[in-house]
């Protein structure tokens, strides 16, 4: 993509209404707009950067046998009535009455939509375990939304639904879901710590929640040192057996929020407790029978009686995401993109357009880039060299190639990495080796 026929709007100075790392790099690096308050919209920048991370967590999700659906935005509220959470919800809950004068919702969640669908169409057992997901927007009017997609009104979710014959089950589907999380995260460039998350008034001990470390993390967090040690799942299926081992592996050291620490009652102390800051970027929950229930969700079991399932849901916001990697990967000059989720993978930098040898040098590696499905931008503008150095800092693609006149006379082109910031001069060959080797 060349940057002269691109949409990058970047701004040269923080806007006074962001508050932390994220929104303000997010608006300076032109990836949103504010529409209202809590309401962006997504440009091209910041649109391939939510597709990236959507995809991971697709793939992942499909690797762990979950099936993709899309429900609506719009739920009818008689869905809501029947789980009793129509009144319960709250203000949150943007509430709308169609012309027909049909009470109607926009979803901040999608428990009992999901619901619906199972027990209109699942009737045996035999058609179980059974994992729904989607990818989609939801809404929930939050009363101070602030710190821009961290805590937005409008964000893009994954939320996958489990059901199953027992709890046995429906444990073995929990696993599956937190082992699938932890190299989902993995796969962002990330490090992801699961926390033991209270169940509330529902009961049981299946609960977590996945934190990302960040100095501008909401919440406080204390676990043991090794926490970070601990290698992420290989890409392979595992047992029941194998998937309990990892989950136990993962939760045997000791890792909470400070909603759930106890300073008093720790057990580890001293070197071995760290404190930090973090940032949620996933929860995943058994529920049991809470809206299978209320909403008639059974099956017939082998005995020939009706059964009713089991279930649990698993959600990770996919554009709040997008911030919490940036809170967790910059730096003063700007974000420094993991080279799973960049928008591109490398910024190739013409250091004087409008000379015949830079320009032919730089169409030459541009095309070259191309031909190897390298994702490139290419600043062929007329800016000063020391504006697009600047730009290309601000918005954190992995790898920068800079191409000038002195760089052509001696046939090298000087490379880059955006995160160490070492720099190195290379062949153009040698070069793009670098990325595609």
């Amino acid at each position: 993509m060349r940057l002269s026929r691109y949409f990058m709007p970047t701004l040269k100075e923080d806007p006074k209404e962001a508050q932390i790392a994220s929104h303000r790099l997010m608006l300076r690096a032109g990836m949103i707009q504010q529409s209202s308050a809590g309401i962006y919209s997504w440009l091209p920048l910041g649109q391939k950067v939510l597709k990236n991370i959507e995809n991971i967590v697709r793939d992942e999700q499909n690797k762990a046998g979950a099936l993709e659906i899309l429900m609506p935005t719009i739920q009818p509220a008689e869905l809501w009535r029947e789980s009793n959470r129509y009144d319960d919800y709250g203000k949150e809950m943007l509430r709308i009455t169609d012309r027909h004068d049909r009470e109607m919702l926009y979803g901040p969640t999608n428990e009992e939509q999901v619901t619906d669908i199972f027990r209109s169409n699942v009737r045996s057992y035999k058609d179980l375990p059974l994992n729904l997901y989607h990818i989609q927007w939801k809404f929930r009017d939050e009363v101070r939304p602030r710190f821009g997609v961290m805590r937005g009104r409008e964000f893009l979710m994954k939320d996958a639904y489990s059901f199953d014959l027992d709890y046995e089950g429906a444990k073995i589907a929990y696993n599956r879901m937190f082992v699938a999380y932890l190299k989902t995260y993995a796969r962002l460039g990330l490090q992801a710590i699961p926390l033991r998350a209270d169940t509330g008034p529902i009961g049981g001990d299946l609960s977590h929640e996945f934190i990302i470390l960040a100095d501008t993390g909401e919440s406080e967090v204390f676990y043991h040192k090794d926490v970070l040690n601990l290698q992420t799942p290989e890409d392979r299926d595992y047992s029941p057996e194998e998937l309990q081992g990892i989950v136990d592996t993962w939760t045997s050291l000791y890792a909470a929020a400070d909603e759930m620490h106890d300073p008093d009652n720790c057990p580890i102390s001293g070197d071995e407790l760290v404190t930090r800051r973090g940032i949620e970027v996933g929860h995943i929950f058994h529920f049991g029978q809470k809206y299978s229930a209320a909403m008639g969700a059974n099956v017939t079991g082998p005995d020939g009686k009706d059964v009713t399932v089991s279930m649990g849901s698993y959600g990770i916001g996919v554009s709040r995401l997008v911030g919490g990697i940036i809170e967790a990967c910059h730096d003063e000059n700007g974000i420094v993109w993991p080279e799973e989720v960049a928008p591109f993978q490398v910024g190739l930098i013409n250091l004087k357009s409008g000379d015949e040898a830079c320009d032919a040098a730089c169409e030459d590696l541009y095309a070259k880039l191309n031909a190897a499905e390298v994702e490139v931008l290419y600043d062929d503008t007329s800016d000063r060299a020391g504006a697009k150095f600047a730009n290309m800092d601000l918005i954190g693609l992995p790898w920068q190639f800079s191409v000038g006149p002195r760089g052509v006379k001696n046939g090298v082109v000087e490379v880059k990495n955006r995160k160490t910031g070492e720099k190195e001069e290379l062949s153009p060959e040698a070069a793009l080796a670098k990325l595609i080797g």
